[in-house]
C-alpha cells in the first residue's frame, strides 16, 4: 500500500525483516508493532513547534508498556520502535542502566555543596538535567522492579519525568501489576503503578513460542581449530543467529564512553575476543554487554598463556556477566576447553570459568530465559 511504510514506520519494519526471512510471521508482534507506531505517530503530532523564535512545549503523549514472556522479540520490537523515531531527543537503554545512573547522580549531588541543603532535593536535581535536555522518548528495556530502594523512587522520578513531558516505551516480562511483588512495604509502591498505568497504555504479547531459543535449538554453539573451516563454521551460526542478517557495526554506552561492536542485529553481537579481553575493559562494561544484547559471539578465543594474564583476567569476568544474565554464547576455540587456561596465576579462577562455559552449550542452557542479573562495581579496573 502505498505510503504505508511512512504512515506505520514500525510495522512496515517489521514486515521487512519478515519478508527478508529473518523474522517469522507473528500475528501478536504485528499487533505490537501497530501499537508502537501509535505512539509515534502521537509524538510527531505533539513535536513542538517554534513561536516568536522560541519552541513550545510538547503536548504529553502516551506511552507504551508492552510485557510478555521471555524471547518474545520485545527488545527487537523496541528497537525498530527507537530506529524509526526521526528526532535525536530519545534514549535508549536498559532500566538498571538508567536506575544506576540516577543513583550515580543523587549520589553526587548528595556530596555537593547544595546538596548538603536540608531543603535539596536530590530526584529533582536528577531530572532537571534531564528535561533540560530536552528528551521526548525514553525507552527503557526489561522494566523489572525487586529492590526497594528503587521501588520507594520510581513514583516521584517518574512523576517529574512525565510532568515534563517525556514519554515512557518500557518493555518487561511482567504487567505493571506484577512489578515488585511480594516486596518489602510494597502499599507504598502503588501509587507508582497507577501512574504508569495512566500515562502508557499496557499491551501484552501473547504467545508460547520463545524464538530466541529456536535459533540454538539443536546446534552445536563451539567449535575448535583454527583456519577458514571453523570460520565458515563461526559465519553460518551467525547467520542462524540473525535470521539471515549479516549485521552492521555499532556501539554500546558503558558509563561515559562506547565499547565498539564489529557486528550487530536481531539482539546479537558478534566480536573478536580481542575486541573485548585485549581491550581496558571490566565487569561494567560486560554487564552492559550483557544487558544490551541476548546472544553473543565471540571468534578466535586463543589458549591463555602467562604472556594472556590480563587478558585471561578479562575473559573470566566476560564469561561471569554472560552467565549471570543466561545471555547465549557461540565460539571458536583454538584449542580444546580443557586445555584454554594454560596460566597457573589463574587457574583457580579459570575452573570456574571452564565449568561455565561447558554448561553454557547445554541444551538446559540454551533452552533458558535471560536472567535478572544486575552488575556491580567492576573488580578489574580498566
Amino acid at each position: 500500500m502505498p505510503g504505508s511504510a511512512n504512515k506505520n514506520p514500525v510495522r512496515a519494519a517489521y514486515d521487512d525483516l519478515v519478508a527478508r526471512g529473518a523474522l517469522t510471521s507473528d500475528p501478536a508482534q504485528r499487533d505490537a508493532a501497530g501499537a508502537l507506531d501509535r505512539v509515534l505517530a502521537d509524538l510527531l503530532a505533539a513535536r513542538p513547534k517554534r513561536l516568536f523564535g522560541f519552541f513550545e512545549k510538547s503536548r504529553p503523549v502516551r506511552g507504551l508498556y508492552l510485557h510478555g514472556e521471555v524471547g518474545r522479540g520485545k527488545t527487537m520490537l523496541m528497537d525498530l520502535f527507537f530506529a524509526a523515531v526521526p528526532f535525536p531527543e530519545k534514549r535508549r537503554l536498559h532500566f538498571h542502566e538508567f536506575m544506576d545512573e540516577v543513583h550515580v547522580g543523587i549520589a553526587a549531588f548528595r556530596k555537593s555543596a547544595r546538596g548538603r541543603d536540608d531543603n535539596a532535593d536530590p530526584v529533582e536535581a536528577v531530572v532537571r538535567p534531564i528535561l533540560k535536555s530536552g528528551l521526548r522518548v525514553l525507552c527503557l528495556d526489561e522494566f523489572h522492579v525487586h529492590d526497594i530502594t528503587n521501588a520507594m523512587l520510581l513514583d516521584r522520578l517518574f512523576g517529574k519525568l512525565f510532568a515534563g513531558g517525556v514519554t515512557l516505551v518500557a518493555t518487561s516480562n511482567v504487567p505493571p501489576d506484577g512489578l515488585y511483588k511480594d516486596g518489602l512495604n510494597r502499599q507504598l509502591f502503588l501509587p507508582f503503578i497507577k501512574l504508569l498505568q495512566e500515562q502508557t497504555l499496557v499491551a501484552a504479547l501473547p504467545s508460547e513460542q520463545d524464538y530466541r531459543r529456536l535459533k540454538f535449538a539443536g546446534q552445536q554453539v563451539y567449535a575448535f581449530g583454527i583456519g577458514p573451516e571453523v570460520q565458515a563454521v563461526m559465519d553460518r551460526l551467525w547467520l542462524r543467529i540473525t535470521g539471515g542478517e549479516q549485521g552492521v557495526p555499532g556501539q554500546v554506552d558503558s558509563i561515559g564512553r562506547q565499547i565498539a561492536v564489529p557486528l550487530m542485529a536481531m539482539g546479537a553481537a558478534r566480536f573478536g575476543f580481542a575486541d573485548l579481553c585485549e581491550k581496558p575493559l571490566g565487569t561494567r562494561d560486560f554487564v552492559r554487554i550483557a544487558h544490551k544484547f541476548d546472544s553473543l559471539v565471540i571468534d578466535n578465543i586463543p589458549q591463555m598463556d602467562r604472556t594472556r594474564s590480563d587478558a585471561a583476567k578479562r575473559f573470566i569476568l566476560l564469561i561471569d556477566s554472560l552467565y549471570d544474565r543466561g545471555v547465549k554464547l557461540a565460539a571458536s576455540f583454538a584449542v580444546p576447553l580443557e586445555q584454554l587456561g594454560a596460566d597457573d596465576r589463574t587457574a583457580f579462577e579459570f575452573q570456574r570459568t571452564l565449568s561455565r562455559l561447558t554448561e553454557m552449550q547445554s541444551e538446559d542452557y540454551l533452552g533458558k530465559g535471560l536472567r535478572d542479573a544486575v552488575g556491580t562495581e567492576p573488580s578489574l579496573s580498566p
